[in-house]
């Protein structure tokens, strides 16, 4: 059985038809009064986590779990976590922990370890400690999206410099993507290290595909924070494939019309974004 990451979810991708990653962040005071009523704190969580999974799983591929929602309630929060993850995978999800972890040597193995014996398939992490803060990820079998362009307006302070090579310290982030991918190919021909760059950032976009051209691109800011269809179309390899577009409130806080249960305009959201998505990466 292939357990190469970027085959699981390129396979994953294909089964459901679009590459949409749904973001998973729960927060206690925009829950539906119906998952909050006589439950608590992380009770609620996860009872709407559980929902909102099993409302997108038939339309998405890829779940994208914010652990800071499920961490800020300490062990309780990370048990919950743990279920989570093990729900979605049940559901034939694949789970991108985000957790954007950042540190080198034992430290890095222990978060790997964590994120592995969690259920991830995927985890967010922080290159700039080099190459020593990415590769324990690998080691444990994950998959790695490292942040090269992020979707905040303020990223532009540090991503956007220039290097005294004239290169953007993003461009010189996914270089080093790039190299570190070059030896984690799958057979799908997409590498296990990923990286993350912003739909509002996609002026950036037909460059950083040219350094990363085997490099699946999880991208946040469609939608709600004004990423657009050209956004995604700069974005993607040129047979439509290696990317992962996600979303969050837009999916999982929709408006319900009149009479309809909060699951189900969950699932028609996600059936809306996939439906979106598709016509994007297929033109």
């Amino acid at each position: 059985m292939n357990t190469h990451p970027a085959d699981l979810l390129d396979l994953a991708i294909s089964r459901t038809g679009s590459p949409i990653c749904v973001g998973l962040d729960p927060v206690l005071d925009q829950l539906p009064e119906a998952c909050r009523s006589a439950r608590a704190d992380v009770d609620a969580i996860e009872f709407f986590s559980r929902g909102v999974l099993d409302a997108v799983a038939p339309f998405a591929p890829a779940v994208k779990v914010q652990s800071a929602c499920f961490e800020r309630f300490g062990s309780r929060g990370f048990a919950s976590m743990e279920r989570t993850i093990a729900h979605a995978r049940s559901l034939g999800m694949v789970v991108v922990l985000d957790a954007k972890r950042g540190d080198i040597g034992i430290s890095a193995s222990h978060y790997a370890a964590s994120a592995a014996a969690m259920g991830a398939h995927f985890v967010t992490v922080s290159g700039y400690l080099g190459p020593s803060g990415v590769a324990p990820f690998l080691d444990a079998g994950l998959g790695a999206f490292v942040l090269v362009r992020t979707s905040n307006p303020d990223s532009d302070r540090v991503q956007s410099l220039r290097l005294a090579d004239g290169r953007s310290v993003a461009e010189m982030m996914a270089d080093l993507v790039a190299e570190l991918g070059a030896a984690r190919p799958g057979s799908s021909g997409l590498s296990a290290v990923g990286a993350v760059v912003g739909a509002t950032k996609s002026t950036d976009g037909l460059a950083l595909r040219a350094r990363m051209p085997n490099q699946i691109f999880l991208i946040p800011g469609y939608g709600a924070q004004g990423g657009k269809a050209e956004d995604i179309a700069r974005l993607r390899r040129p047979d439509g494939r290696g990317v992962l577009v996600t979303a969050s409130r837009s999916v999982i806080y929709p408006q319900p019309i009149q009479g309809e249960s909060w699951g189900v305009a969950v699932a028609q959201a996600a059936r809306k974004l996939a439906a979106e998505i598709q016509t994007i990466v297929e033109q």
